[in-house]
């Protein structure tokens, strides 16, 4: 409410003295045209469309003895690697700076189809990375420049189509394991399951895209995606999606096709998932695999009884090597309002080298204030692949939110291996 007082403020200031000068460029000047779309936020309206202003920074700072790592254990996702001291005094240490801001503008005005958009979204990542004081890559580099990570068209209400540079239609959701520590090979997949990465299944990029809304909670859509890829084998991916969300339950069924634009289908794949809550039970499962025979899946359940919660999941992946599979338990406790206790374990089989790693660990967290939360966490993780990588840990981390859409935290871990690490979070948005 300041920000638009603010806004009409200092254009009847400029009014009195432009004379008709605003009126003219059709600035500001109706901004209910804004609340007849629907649209809130940050907005500066002419007399036909709404612009909407949104944006963010994002900043990680990492210092330390931690890098490399020791590998724990391969998963089917890739590997999982346990913080080491990772080099020898005087070039022992490492640190890393991570930044990430974005500006996004959506223009939309009324059409006889429904909302008329345009979306423009740019973004500036830049990372650096020192390993044992040595400078190591820019991961990231090639955005370091301002890009625009979105750059769209689209029109619609229920039925949406969409062109340009946007992200996928894909749905990958309702795949998260519900215990304490979640599960190894689900962690390198976004805390999920997706296709293999041996797939070259591209999403995104350049699209044209369809959504219809069928009410009932039941959605579908269609697209072409990555349309501006550099691989001709790979150029094209037609997907399809079909998704339901109502009464305490969610599911979604992908399917995609890549290389199509050459006619020819190089590659599929596939991912389900669904999530439902019933009192107080609730239950994950999830697969997705691809036309090489890779798959991975996991399933997931908890049970809630009066302050404590006891979840347990299982997970597996057929790989070239061979079967892989894993499980994790966890109970939970609301000791207060404020205070809650999380114990558990998990414990993955990687079938290629015959394998076994586990990790267990015990988890105390505080909201001492309204604002501010400490979590404290010790645990222990051990692998039949490398000794080295047996370690014994404790973090502790101090967040907080002070409100304005202004988060910060600090956390500190250590190794019994000899690493130790801090790390500084601080982000903002506004929309």
């Amino acid at each position: 409410m300041k920000i638009r007082s603010l806004v009409l403020g200092s254009v009847a200031a400029a009014g009195l003295s432009t004379a008709g000068y605003a009126a003219d460029l059709g600035v500001l000047t109706s901004l209910d045209v804004c609340d007849n779309l629907g649209l809130s936020g940050l907005t500066i309206s002419s007399d036909t469309n709404c612009l909407q202003i949104s944006g963010g920074v994002e900043y990680e700072f990492a210092w330390g003895n931690y890098g490399p790592g020791v590998n724990l254990v391969t998963t089917a996702a890739g590997s999982f690697d346990v913080a080491d001291d990772g080099g020898v005094a005087p070039l022992e240490l490492d640190w890393a700076s991570k930044l990430k801001a974005w500006v996004k503008f959506v223009g939309t005005a009324a059409s006889d189809f429904g909302p008329a958009s345009v979306v423009l979204k740019l973004q500036q990542k830049q990372y650096a990375l020192v390993t044992n004081e040595t400078r190591g890559t820019s991961d990231g580099s090639a955005n370091a420049a301002i890009v625009f990570d979105e750059a769209y068209v689209s029109i619609g209400d229920t039925t949406v189509i969409a062109a340009g540079k946007k992200g996928s239609i894909a749905k990958k959701g309702e795949d998260e394991p519900l215990n304490f520590l979640g599960l190894f090979n689900s962690e390198k997949v976004d805390k999920g399951v997706n296709w293999g990465s041996a797939a070259g299944i591209g999403d995104g990029g350049h699209v044209i895209q369809v959504v219809s809304d069928l009410g009932n909670g039941v959605s579908v859509a269609v697209a072409l995606e990555n349309l501006n890829s550099s691989v001709m084998t790979a150029a094209g991916t037609a997907f399809g999606v079909v998704s339901y969300a109502g009464d305490g339950i969610a599911a979604h069924l992908t399917v995609a096709a890549a290389g199509v634009l050459d006619g020819t289908v190089e590659s599929w794949g596939y991912h389900a998932g669904f999530a439902g809550t019933f009192d107080m039970f609730k239950l994950v499962a999830a697969i997705a695999g691809d036309n090489s025979g890779y798959w991975n899946g996991l399933a997931s359940a908890s049970a809630t009884f009066d302050i404590f919660t006891l979840a347990a999941s299982v997970e597996a992946a057929n790989t070239a090597g061979g079967m892989d599979y894993g499980f994790g338990v966890s109970g939970s406790a609301a000791v207060t309002d404020t205070v809650s206790v999380n114990i558990g374990g998990r414990w993955y089989r990687d079938a290629s080298l015959a394998v076994d790693a586990y990790q267990i660990a015990g988890q105390l967290v505080a909201a001492v204030t309204e604002t501010i939360t400490l979590t404290g966490e010790v645990g222990l993780y051990d692998s039949t692949q490398n000794l080295a990588s047996d370690a014994f840990y404790g973090a502790g981390t101090i967040a907080w939110a002070p409100g304005g859409g202004f988060t910060t935290s600090l956390k500190g871990e250590a190794y019994s291996n000899g690493a130790y690490k801090a790390t500084f979070k601080a982000a903002k948005s506004f929309q």
